[in-house]
């Protein structure tokens, strides 16, 4: 009875208690038909192919993780650090975005415009006091105006829900230009002489589907005087009137009038000029049609990571462990890396035959293998340890196993030699016993 009491004390419900908890004249800010901090391509790339390559490239790198981690002594990762930074990277970057989110949107300001600022909103410690600071919120910009120490950068503002240009200090802001600038963003690269073509041939389709007859009206006359020509203006003008006001768009001529339809297309060479630039393009940024489709095999795939992928990453991971962590902090093994799951390309017949050479070959325990393909951790003790389960354990004393310290060809040698000492042993014993039993019956002693 008092949990029941209990639960409808405390219970809420977003329909019921909305009035209550907000009341009507609360002031919730500026609303939009549509997100208003979503990242939008500009117009000429929205209405083209461009724009499924930007979804494409930014979809894939934001599924890479990012963590803000520590390494050993050998610059080696160590383990995750838990900080505001992490949990930006990790969980959820602001109000509006989640962390792969947030990495998408960093992507795709930077394909869209050549450079991206990654803007720490909120932090613990003014920056400008102290270089110990933490981060706890992180907003993608747009670069507007650069100047020797400091940057204009468009900024969405949550507190308002508009966007507001400000100016920040370099050193504050991680700056991420493209490292395929001069392929795709420079103005005669090839993917804005792609975009260029795109348009033009856009406006041949638009005019050539506009719903213009495009004919030609052969009149039984000369047309050189000014009487002649106004005569057949006044002609044309009446079988407009007559398409526009019929209602099936029939119109009569007479019947010395002849007409010539040239509702075509004129021809151009457009599109064999997109078919080449979209194949020189694809092979510039390092992506195939397979790719695009989802058909690609792990070969196609592992050039693409290793071409286009990678080296975004590594630009948004450079530019912000240079910027959020201070001397200090890199000095203390503190670094920003970025993880790719190694079984993601791996098909599922190799995913065994990987898992044993790893846990043979003490790289992986068993439990390191169960996460990466989706399997809940073992609670054996064993699926922790890094042994290889095909050789022969040794007991150490205390109860537990231990591998034999010699190496597994003197092992294989010796496991032979003590099998054919007791197959002698076996042997000798025979015969001792066959003689010993001929002896007492010939009555030797």
């Amino acid at each position: 009875m008092g949990r029941l009491t209990n639960r409808l004390i405390h219970a809420w419900n977003a329909f019921t208690n909305w009035e209550t908890a907000r009341p009507v004249s609360y002031d919730v800010g500026p609303s939009y038909s549509y997100r208003p901090d979503r990242i939008r391509n500009t117009i000429s790339n929205e209405r083209s192919i461009i724009s499924s390559i930007y979804t494409r490239i930014a979809i894939d790198v934001a599924a890479v993780d990012i963590r803000h981690v520590r390494l050993d002594e050998d610059n080696r990762y160590s383990d995750n650090i838990n900080s505001g930074l992490n949990d930006c990277l990790t969980v959820e970057a602001n109000i509006d975005q989640a962390a792969s989110q947030f990495r998408q949107s960093i992507v795709s300001v930077m394909l869209n415009g050549g450079v991206a600022a990654i803007v720490p909103v909120d932090t613990t410690i003014d920056p400008s006091q102290s270089g110990g600071y933490d981060i706890q919120t992180l907003r993608v910009g747009e670069i507007l105006e650069w100047m020797p120490y400091h940057v204009r950068v468009r900024l969405y503002q949550e507190s308002t829900g508009q966007h507001k240009d400000i100016v920040l200090e370099k050193k504050y802001v991680a700056i991420v230009e493209n490292p395929l600038y001069d392929v795709m963003n420079k103005p005669n690269s090839t993917l804005q002489r792609l975009i260029r073509k795109l348009n033009m041939l856009d406006a041949v389709d638009e005019q050539s589907s506009s719903g213009k007859l495009d004919m030609i009206i052969q009149l039984p006359y000369v047309i050189k005087s000014e009487a002649r020509k106004t005569g057949a203006e006044q002609r044309r003008v009446d079988i407009e009137n007559q398409l526009r006001g019929s209602k099936y768009g029939i119109a009569y001529i007479d019947g010395t009038e002849k007409i010539t339809q040239l509702n075509r297309p004129a021809e151009n060479n457009l599109l064999k000029q997109i078919e080449y630039l979209t194949n020189m393009l694809y092979g510039q940024l390092g992506i195939t049609a397979e790719v695009m489709n989802g058909t690609a095999d792990e070969a196609t795939m592992l050039n693409y990571n290793n071409r286009t992928v990678e080296p975004i990453l590594r630009a948004i991971v450079e530019a912000m462990r240079r910027t959020f962590l201070t001397k200090t902090a890199r000095s203390q093994k503190q670094s920003i890396l970025y993880f790719r799951d190694p079984f993601k390309l791996v098909p599922i017949a190799q995913v065994a035959e990987i898992a044993d050479k790893f846990t043979r070959n003490e790289i992986a325990s068993a439990n390191d293998i169960r996460v990466a393909i989706g399997w809940k951790p073992s609670k054996d003790a064993k699926a922790d340890q890094l042994r290889n389960a095909n050789m022969p354990q040794q007991d150490n004393g205390a109860g537990n196993t231990a591998s034999p310290t010699m190496p597994p060809n003197q092992q294989t040698n010796a496991a032979q030699d003590s099998v054919m000492n007791d197959f002698l042993n076996g042997v000798n014993s025979d015969i001792n016993s066959i003689l010993g039993t001929a002896g007492a019956n010939n009555g030797t002693p």
